[in-house]
């Protein structure tokens, strides 16, 4: 039997090829896979904890993908590297390398001239990563947690709080997430910079 997934709205379906890249084979389920994902994504977040990053480091391909390794390299294959497909969201998949490497040299502009206050950097940068949606799957989580150590090794603030909530499970949070990130596509971060605080 295969991996089963439904997928809910603003979510980024795998191809068929890419779930071949799953690492654990007693996986069937979305809610099998949604627990050893999280598992996997705390690891990471401890790594994160435990380390301090200088912005020259922070804003490089090579963090960026290093990261979804942590995140995701003890389930999927995959992990760290750029899809090779498009999606229902994201930029065409030859595009990410230059698309990225572009978002990297803004961000190191903003950070040097001050151009926006730490959270709307923050969380300008997690906004503009994930709609270039570098990965397969898990981009957002990846964002949100790049985000995080934007805010947290960079300006030593705390880290978001994602309106307290599990994004992954549908619910009013992921409603009120999603209605953030649509407003921050036509150029307002007003909501997305209340929710990541709230």
């Amino acid at each position: 039997m295969g991996l089963a997934l439904e997928y809910q709205n603003g979510e980024t379906p795998l191809d068929e090829e890419e779930k071949v890249g799953l690492r654990i084979g007693f996986i069937t389920t979305r809610g099998e896979l949604d627990e050893y994902e999280q598992q996997n994504n705390e690891i990471a977040y401890q790594w994160v904890l435990d380390r301090n990053f200088k912005p020259e480091v922070i804003f490089t391909e090579d963090f960026v993908c290093n990261i979804h390794k942590r995140m995701f390299g003890e389930v999927w294959a995959w992990a760290g590297a750029f899809r090779k497909t498009n999606k229902n969201i994201g930029i065409e998949f030859w595009q990410i390398p230059m698309q990225l490497k572009l978002l990297l040299d803004d961000a190191r502009f903003w950070h040097e001239n001050k151009t926006f206050p730490p959270d709307e950097m923050a969380l300008r940068f997690k906004h503009l990563l994930v709609s270039i949606h570098c990965f397969p799957n898990g981009n957002g989580r990846h964002s949100r947690l790049m985000a995080d150590i934007m805010i947290e090794k960079i300006y030593k603030q705390p880290p978001f709080s994602w309106g307290a909530a599990n994004l992954k499970k549908p619910g009013d949070a992921r409603r009120e997430y999603l209605k953030a990130v649509k407003a921050a596509d036509k150029g307002d971060y007003n909501l997305l910079l209340s929710f990541a605080r709230s």
